[in-house]
């Protein structure tokens, strides 16, 4: 069984996803905002890396977490499941200017 996590890098208004899925083997992958997949070793390689790239777990973000990095919780949502060609295309959230 795979399991996916999602991740965030955020830069001004701008959102950059990027998913982590867990594999049986217990090797990881993570689909980038690029549209590439890139294969780690282990759950924690792959998530050192995207540490390492200032990238923060979407579920362990509160309210205070987000609007430290410039938007609320309620605006931005992981972008899906689904072909990854077509994910690619919402990997990066312009979220707009603040009201």
């Amino acid at each position: 069984m795979t399991r996916d996590e999602w991740w965030l890098a955020s830069l001004g208004r701008t959102v950059i996803w990027a998913r982590l899925r867990v594999l049986e083997a217990g090797t990881a992958e993570v689909f980038d905002s690029d549209g590439n997949t890139l294969p780690y070793d282990s759950e924690d390689t792959a998530r050192a890396m995207l540490m390492d790239a200032e990238f923060v777990a979407f579920d362990g973000l509160d309210e205070d977490d987000a609007r430290a990095r410039g938007f609320s919780l309620g605006e931005i949502a992981p972008p899906g499941d689904g072909d990854d060609a077509r994910l690619r295309e919402r990997m990066v959230q312009a979220l707009g200017a603040r009201a």
